[in-house]
């Protein structure tokens, strides 16, 4: 018979092994999304996101894993992100193969694999460096942060830098790309707010996992970007006209 905490690993490894087949099976069935409670994440990422993660607690308790099941979330901000890209490439695009080419790197680059690589990194960074010393106990199953999990943290993070970066610069752009000191200055503003509250959700994300310690560390990169912000606008850096004319020249 395997010890205990043999038993809570070999459970845990099953279960995080059987979450995601079931995770990417769902993303073709709308049926089975809860379309209206990703609306209501999203609204509340935005304005109250510690609500969503104390909601995260009770999913915890009631499904035993800190992760989504649904990926309702993934999928309706890519669609967004698909949509807001469409946009930008109607007003400053020139060809149809271009226009392609940005939709793609949105969705598929800055969004799902920078994600991946950002989540595969503070997912090992958070289990390596940041976990609780817990005493060594034959009844103590070992807890550990989970993949999906750390995806999820990253999607809810760059949901509010969607609406500031993609909707509002995107209103915002005709002022944005002028020259001179004030659009510099409120680029530059927009996009260290942006910035900023992706790190400062990160950290939500990580700090509600009550086996965590020094989960401030998630918070360091926002330090630096206001450190950076008063040198970005002096050297005239305009991030708006970088970013666009990085797709749209």
């Amino acid at each position: 018979m395997l010890p205990v905490s043999q038993r809570g690993r070999t459970a845990s490894s099953y279960r995080n092994n059987s979450v995601m087949p079931q995770y990417l099976r769902r993303i073709i069935k709308w049926q089975q999304m809860d379309i209206e409670y990703t609306f209501w994440q999203m609204l509340h990422l935005c304005t109250s996101p510690k609500v969503v993660y104390q909601h995260t607690k009770y999913h915890k308790q009631t499904k035993n894993q800190w992760a989504r099941d649904d990926p309702a979330f993934v999928v309706i901000c890519s669609l967004l992100l698909a949509v807001a890209a469409s946009a930008y490439c109607a007003a400053y695009g020139d060809s149809v193969a271009a226009a392609g080419f940005t939709i793609f790197s949105v969705v598929c680059v800055h969004f799902l694999l920078i994600g991946l690589a950002l989540a595969t990194l503070f997912w090992f960074l958070s289990n390596h460096y940041l976990r609780e010393e817990a005493a060594v106990h034959t009844h103590v199953v070992e807890q550990k942060v989970e993949w999906l999990y750390a995806f999820d943290i990253h999607c809810n993070a760059y949901f509010p830098v969607f609406v500031i970066l993609y909707v509002l610069q995107y209103f915002l752009s005709p002022l944005l790309l002028a020259h001179g000191f004030v659009p510099t200055l409120l680029s530059n503003l927009l996009y260290v707010v942006a910035l900023c509250y992706y790190h400062y959700l990160n950290f939500l994300g990580y700090n509600v996992l009550p086996f965590l310690e020094k989960t401030t560390f998630f918070l360091y990169p926002v330090a630096l970007l206001i450190i950076l912000f008063p040198f970005s606008v002096l050297a005239g850096f305009n991030p708006t006209r970088f970013a666009l004319g990085f797709y749209f020249r």
